[in-house]
Formats: C-alpha cells, structure tokens, sequence
C-alpha cells in the first residue's frame, strides 16, 4: 500500500462527523477506528466493492477496472440502481491484464490503450479508473495514467485508488467518496442557480426509489442539483458545491462527503430518511427548513405543511384497507445503516411489532433511534449468524422477515414468510407511495395461503388412523367381474392345470395369473 493511501485511509477512519469516533475519548479518537483485519473480513464485499457501490450509479460514465479478468470482467448491470438516460454505467470495462502483463510490467500502457479504446468507442462524459489488489500490489500508478490521458484525449479520467486488501465495503464506499472530492467536486460550474438547490447523498436510486421522492420536490419547486449517486450524471457531481442544502441519507457510508463539502464550500447537511410516511414528511420539512435558512422565501415552509397534509392523506385512504391485514404481524428485520430505524418506524405506524432490528453498519446515533422508537436496546441485535436468526424467528414467533437476499433461506428453512428490503429488491419502497407497495408486499408474504399449508404435517407423517378411512369394497371388481364378500376384496387363486398339454394358450397369456392381492385393497384386482 502507498504512503499517499495509507494516509488517506487514516484520515478517512478518524472522521470528525462520525457518532461512534466523537463519542470515543481524546486517545482513542486519534487512532481512529483502524483495526486488524481478521480472515473473511472482505467477505460481504471488499473496499474496491464498496468503492463501485457508491460511484457505479453515475450514469454517464465508463467505469473502467484495472485487473486481471477474474476480478471484474466486461459484464452488464450492476445492483438494480436505475437510470432515466444513460445505460453507459451497465457496462463493465476491464484492462484484462494477463500474467505475461503482469510480469513484463505492461500494465499501465495497457491500461493506457483501454482508457484511449472506451473514450474513442463510449464518448462518456468522464472515465473512472479504479485499481484493484493485484495492479496496487504489482505498483501501477494509476493516477499518473488517469493525468496523462486526461491530457491527451481532453476527458476527465478519475482515478479510484481503492484495491480490495484496503478493508472492507464500508471503508470502500467512504473513499470512493473521496475521489470524488479529490478530484470532481468543484470542477465544473452549474449554469444558474437558484435558492432551492439541494445535493442527495447516499441514495443510489435502487429500483427507482429516487423516482418516488423527486415528484414531492418538484411540487415543492425544490431542485436535485447535484446527486451521489442515484441516477447522476457526472456533471451534477461535479457542481455539487453550489447548492444551498444537502440530505445524506446513509451517514455510515458518506458522512464525511457532506462533512467536507460543508467545510469547503459552507453547504449545510442533515440526515434523513425517506422511508415511512413520519419520515418522509420530516426529511421534506428539515429541506425546507435548511433552505429557508440559506435564503429561500419563508412561504416554502406553508406549502410544504400543505403538501404534507395532502401527501399522507392520500397513502393513509391507500393504506385503509391493507391496515387490517398487516395489523399486529411481528417482524423480525435484518438489514443495516439507517434503515435499522427508518424501517422501524414504518412498520411500527402500520400496526407491526418488530421483535429485533439489527445494528449492522450502524452509527451511534442510529443505535439512539431505535432505543428513541422502541423504547429500548433490548431488541437490537448485531451480526446474526444464520442459525441464531433461524432460532430467533423460531422462539419470537415472528411473523415475517424483512432482510436481504443472503437471509432469505434461513426464512424458508423457518417455515416463514420473506420480504426483501435491501439492495437487491426489485421494488421501490421510499416516500409515501413506497410504503403502500411496502405493505402490499408483506401483506402478499404473509397471507399467501402457501404457508398454513407448508406448516401442516406431510401426508406420510400422519398416523393411518387420524386419516381419511376409505369405504369397504363390495360389488365385482371392474377389471376381473369377480364378485366378493360383503367387506371384503376378491381374492384371486392362481389356477394351477392339471397337466401342461391341456394348458391353453389364453390361460398362458393370462395377464393375472400368479397374481394375490390383500383383502384391503381393493385396487389390486
């Protein structure tokens, strides 16, 4: 690892906007949250993933990746972040590097090819180029190549100095952050501005929930000026400096983007959240509120008051009659960051109980809003293993389980309703239509007539003599004519000649000699 990265890293683990490092003590806080690394750590997503989660969603951008062919191949799609213009960041571009690369020392002039090759046959709006374990571990410098080709082809070439043996996926979304304040925050200047401009950090857009939140900011006349990253071109990234007001919805991941850009440019920031219809309304005020204060007319605050009141009067008479089916459920959730408590609060206005959330990738202060919404600590759990999850919905009685796809077969190995409500879902559940197509999903989960039926004994578990009793045969069997006792099935006698030259050769093709059946089972005949 460089010098230039390790002390990027320090800065970033010793982030004053942080809940858990303020709270720590004056030593304790100078060594920030670097810790050792222990084997599996990179398991649910390395820092070069965390990386492509955060800067992937910008759309008009070619994200090309500097390794050999098994760390990121020439793919399509990413996690279901949505786009209403380019489909250019679907793309996946790589140098391909070879061992014969690898030994010679041809990385960088390859990669120099590559970012020549996407320029000339994408015509993106910039190149992101990120390095990888194996190019930092061989010593590529990436930010030499990215500078010279910017130079030469006139495109903005980012480098993303991030390769995976760094940490882990967190540590990796908050320096993909920082190459975007190194190196595109700042650079391009908007063509007007107005006093309702606003930054979105943390939201990727994933299955379109951007969408289902940005038509309550256009009635409002409020602007999404710059965007990290859901649905973002890269020119609003790099104008992001100019607006009035930013909301960062996942503190954990970016805080110390918002943290920065405020320092740098005096753009203030609040968290919220926009799931759940409470939270919605109060992100819509806090924007509101932030904008008044950096000069908006005051009259915003009355219309957004009347948009709210308008807003949840509509998703409770959507919500009406789904209340009943959903009323009283218990849910046990396992997701992380701040949908620990956004999601809480959500279920919990719908009637829900939630018997455990848990406190993955959760800050200090998200921990103090799940004790503020459910009155205590004692249903917050950290990492699960799976069987400790399969126990918990066994002995809590839950109802359902609203987690990411990893969990869904401890659910179905449970016997229990699922519900996805992380990264991968295919439905949009932010603002206030979201959470009606919430509620509909659990409700499709949980009072789908499947589940009384998977929970009943299977049929060859059930004792003969608590099922169903078939009537006693009586009349002639159909395929022989032979009649039989009343309660009783025929019973057929092999028919033995009395000497083989008077055998015939119908009695030889007899298709039921030699054949006995029992006296209960009248089929057999």
């Amino acid at each position: 690892m460089s010098e230039a990265l390790k002390n990027k890293v320090a800065e970033v683990l010793n982030e004053p906007g942080c809940a858990t490092n303020t709270a720590k003590a004056d030593g304790a806080r100078k060594k920030g949250c670097t810790k050792q690394l222990t084997p599996g750590a990179a398991a649910g997503g390395c820092a070069f993933d965390g990386a492509m989660i955060t800067l992937q969603p910008i759309t008009d951008v070619a994200h090309l990746v500097h390794a050999p062919l098994a760390c990121w191949g020439n793919g399509w799609d990413n996690r279901s972040a949505a786009s209403s213009g380019s489909d250019l960041y679907r793309k996946g571009f790589t140098t391909d590097l070879s061992e014969l690369d690898i030994v010679m020392g041809h990385g960088e002039k390859k990669l120099f090819r590559a970012i020549h090759e996407v320029i000339k046959e994408q015509s993106p709006a910039a190149v992101f180029v990120y390095a990888t374990c194996v190019t930092s571990l061989v010593g590529d410098d990436i930010e030499v190549v990215c500078k010279a080709a910017a130079e030469k082809w006139g495109t903005p070439v980012i480098p993303v100095n991030v390769p995976g043996f760094v940490g882990s996926k967190n540590l990796g979304n908050k320096l993909g952050g920082e190459a975007l304040l190194d190196h595109v925050i700042g650079t391009i200047e908007p063509e007007t501005t107005t006093p309702y401009d606003i930054n979105i950090i943390g939201d990727f857009n994933l299955s379109g929930e951007l969408w289902q939140v940005k038509p309550l900011l256009d009635k409002l006349g409020i602007r999404i000026l710059g965007s990290i990253s859901g649905d973002a071109r890269y020119r609003q990234v790099a104008q992001m400096h100019r607006a009035k007001a930013t909301m960062l919805v996942c503190s954990q991941a970016l805080v110390n983007v918002a943290r920065k850009i405020q320092e740098r440019w005096g753009v203030p920031y609040f968290e919220g959240s926009f799931y759940g219809i409470a939270d919605t309304s109060e992100a819509l005020r806090k924007i509101c509120g932030l904008l008044v204060e950096q000069g908006a007319d005051v009259e915003l605050l009355s219309r957004c008051e009347a948009l709210i009141a308008e807003e949840e009067a509509k998703v409770w008479a959507a919500l009406e009659p789904l209340r009943p089916r959903v009323a009283g459920k218990r849910v046990l959730l396992y997701t992380g960051g701040h949908k620990t408590w956004s999601v809480v609060a959500a279920l919990q206005e719908l009637g829900m109980e939630v018997v455990g959330t848990s406190m993955r990738k959760a800050t200090q202060n998200d921990r103090a809003r799940v004790v503020e919404i459910m009155g205590d600590a004692n249903h917050m759990y950290e990492n699960m293993a799976p069987r400790e999850m399969y126990d918990m919905l066994r002995d809590a009685g839950a109802d359902v389980l609203l987690s990411g796809g990893r969990s869904q077969f401890v659910a179905l190995k449970a016997r229990m309703p699922w519900v996805d409500v992380n990264q991968e879902k295919h439905e949009p559940y932010a603002g206030y239509m979201g959470m009606v197509d919430l509620v509909r999903a659990i409700d499709r989960s949980v009072n789908n007539p499947i589940w009384a039926d998977l929970r009943e004994p299977a049929p060859w578990d059930v004792p003969l003599t608590g099922g169903a009793v078939l009537p006693a045969p009586s009349g002639a069997c159909p395929v022989t004519h032979v009649s039989a006792p009343m309660g009783r099935a025929p019973t057929l006698v092999p028919q033995t000649p009395s000497s083989p030259e008077v055998q015939t050769p119908q009695a030889a093709a007899n298709p039921l000699e030699g054949l006995a059946n029992s006296a209960t089972d009248f089929e057999d005949c």
